[in-house]
């Protein structure tokens, strides 16, 4: 018999079926990709350890979206926009699939992609002059943030409904909720207020 002309399965095509599962319903079953693929659950693992594994391949698909500057660029360039690039391409990986996001941050991180960016972060907010314990506070800070934007993101477009009941001062505020760039704004004026608060409780250099 001829053979295929491409191979049946692959960890590559076990992880774009897992994430188009996530993306459809939030989560992913072993028994599903194996459906999707047409293949017996038993075959998937001979590609993978499991659930666990593909869960930390999810990570590593979206972390190695995230552009992590080079450390002799990031040496050369001011702290605080260092750490706005590198939290805007956060927010624009995980944007493009919301729905992995309660699911990854039930699982320990793992990812070689993850844990470089991190690791970026950690060098970022050290040269800035935070102390290894403000640097930890401030990157789960951000990370909330980041990820909770994201999320933002794929909010419907009337985030909020208002009625003759509603308080004035909200409805005034409303007023100007129902516009496409409401996300983006937030988001970067939260960041720059993080950026300003974080900047202020290091000793400048």
């Amino acid at each position: 018999m001829p053979r295929p002309s491409r191979p049946l399965l692959s960890v590559e095509l076990i992880v774009d079926a897992a994430l188009r599962a996530v993306d459809t319903a939030g989560d992913f079953t072993m028994p599903g990709i194996a459906a999707a693929l047409n293949v017996r659950p038993s075959s998937l693992y001979n590609h993978v350890g499991g659930r666990s594994e593909i869960v930390e391949l999810l990570r590593e698909r979206a972390m190695s979206a995230v552009r992590v500057a080079a450390s002799q660029a990031a040496d050369e360039t001011d702290w605080t926009t260092t750490l706005a690039a590198i939290a805007r391409s956060y927010r624009d990986a995980y944007a493009a699939h919301p729905r992995l996001i309660p699911l990854l941050t039930a699982h320990t991180v793992r990812s070689h992609a993850a844990v470089a960016m991190y690791e970026s972060l950690a060098r970022t907010f050290r040269r800035g002059g935070m102390s290894a314990q403000q640097t930890l506070d401030a990157i789960t800070t951000l990370d909330a943030y980041v990820l909770g934007s994201a999320l933002d993101l794929a909010a419907p477009e009337e985030v909020w409904s208002a009625d003759a009941t509603t308080d004035p001062d909200f409805a005034e505020v409303l007023a100007h909720a129902n516009t496409p760039d409401r996300a983006d704004r937030a988001f970067d004026a939260g960041l720059g207020a993080l950026i300003a608060g974080w900047s202020a409780s290091v000793a400048p250099r």
